[in-house]
């Protein structure tokens, strides 16, 4: 018995994945297996540097193979890498077929499964066709559907194919797809889920939660986080539970419940971390957000999961800003916004959230600097921020209202007064609260709506 490992890594995309382990047995007294074989490996030390000239062993490979059917079985799964690395997709996709319906003795489940998860996994990159992820799919589909379905591959590769069609933008079919998943787990003895599938369930979740974001359909999004926050007895993998809450924290950004958003990008980030996952710097990022914008005075860095990533250089921007937040150090905040105004604008949530973001800062400021007087000019605060006397005046109203703020504003003479208790300034005050709760009535309205 002997045991074969290769490894072929893409470098260019001229190059094609190639990573299997195989084990075969070679009886040195089969002449016809010998030869085969060595039919075989002459074919696969061509695959890197004559692709073509590989193509067409494994072709002589399987035009030979008379009885010893597992070299053909060997030779189909190579002819699908090459021509994927040729991008000869009509042909990969030919032999990718004959491949699943290819029965030989000695064949086992397990070798199926291996088999069409890894070509799956291969041909399923971004620089293939939609079109051909979709058919390989789809026959795939149909193969695990027929006889006596294997549950596990049928829900692995039913799950692969709504992925690709995700990507594909085949929002439908995706749709269909991940309903027939969560009628699979419906509970076989009445309403409810199967309590025993809650890691499946919260994998199709998941992946709704991702169609439904590039729907911007935010009614469902908010259905769907809740019920995969309900799901009882579930464990699912790492960066499945970082896709939900990631998705919660955008959902509660968009009500304006900053301290919610704070915990379920914490969540994400830890989830992503674990996993190993990239998003969990893009979730860090989120967090810093909402710490801001929630006034939180923890700093998200003095926490044990985010401590290590405070030097990432990815990580710089949000660390200067939060730690100018920190400082209410108004003129660095905005020179780090001004100085990387690039980076941050390549972001759509954080690029929505810069405008409420140098609001609720500069609101803090204000906060401070009017901490030891009773009555101070709007133009001596609006040179201290650097912004007009108008726009000072409009964050001062903001704070009266919200009660951040006790006194009222001059507006001929230009002050503000503060700690005021007059008939004028509680009519003031009584104004405020009658405008506070209107607008909290129509966010609430607003917000059934969606």
């Amino acid at each position: 018995k002997a045991t074969v490992s290769v490894l072929y890594c893409t470098m260019s995309d001229d190059e094609y994945v190639y990573e299997e382990d195989e084990e075969y047995m070679s009886d040195g007294d089969d002449e016809g297996n010998d030869t085969l074989e060595g039919l075989y490996y002459d074919a696969k030390d061509k695959m890197d540097e004559e692709p073509s000239e590989a193509v067409e062993g494994f072709k002589l490979v399987l035009e030979t193979d008379e009885g010893n059917a597992k070299w053909s079985w060997k030779a189909m799964k190579r002819l699908v890498r090459v021509y994927f690395g040729l991008k000869r997709y009509d042909e990969m996709v030919g032999v990718y077929k004959e491949l699943l319906n290819f029965e030989f003795e000695g064949k086992t489940r397990n070798d199926a499964e291996k088999a069409i998860n890894k070509l799956l996994d291969l041909t399923s990159s971004q620089a293939t066709p939609a079109g051909i992820v979709t058919e390989m799919y789809g026959a795939t589909t149909e193969f695990v559907s027929t006889g006596v379905r294997n549950e596990k591959l049928w829900f692995t590769i039913k799950m692969k194919s709504a992925q690709a069609l995700l990507d594909a933008k085949e929002y439908v079919k995706c749709e269909t797809t991940l309903t027939e998943l969560k009628t699979s787990c419906h509970a076989p003895d009445g309403p409810g889920w199967d309590r025993k599938k809650g890691t499946q369930l919260m994998t199709i979740f998941a992946a709704e939660i991702q169609l439904y974001q590039q729907l911007n359909d935010l009614k469902k999004l908010k259905n769907l986080y809740e019920a995969a926050m309900s799901v009882e007895g579930a464990i699912p993998p790492p960066r499945i539970t970082g896709i939900i809450r990631e998705a919660g924290g955008k959902m509660f950004m968009q009500q304006d419940d900053y301290e919610q958003a704070n915990e379920a990008f914490f969540q994400a980030f830890k989830h992503y971390d674990e996993a190993g996952h990239p998003r969990r710097i893009q979730c860090l990022k989120y967090l810093v957000l909402a710490n801001m914008m929630s006034r939180s005075s923890i700093n998200p860095f003095d926490c044990q999961e985010a401590s290590p990533y405070k030097t990432d250089p990815e990580i710089e921007v949000m660390t200067g800003l939060i730690e100018a937040v920190t400082q209410k150090d108004i003129t660095t905040f905005e020179s780090i916004l001004k100085k990387n105004k690039s980076d941050i604008d390549s972001d759509p949530l954080i690029k929505k959230y810069v405008a409420p973001l140098l609001v609720t800062v500069r609101t803090q400021v204000l906060q401070l600097k009017t901490k030891a007087y009773t009555t101070i000019h709007l133009s001596y605060l609006a040179n201290d921020l650097n912004i007009e006397e108008e726009e000072v005046e409009g964050l001062l109203v903001s704070m009266l209202q919200d009660g951040d703020l006790e006194g009222g504003i001059d507006q001929v003479n230009g002050m503000l007064h503060l700690g005021c208790n007059t008939t004028g300034q509680e009519r003031y005050r009584a104004l405020q609260r009658w405008a506070a709760q209107i607008t909290t009535l129509h966010k609430t309205i607003g917000s059934r709506l969606q």
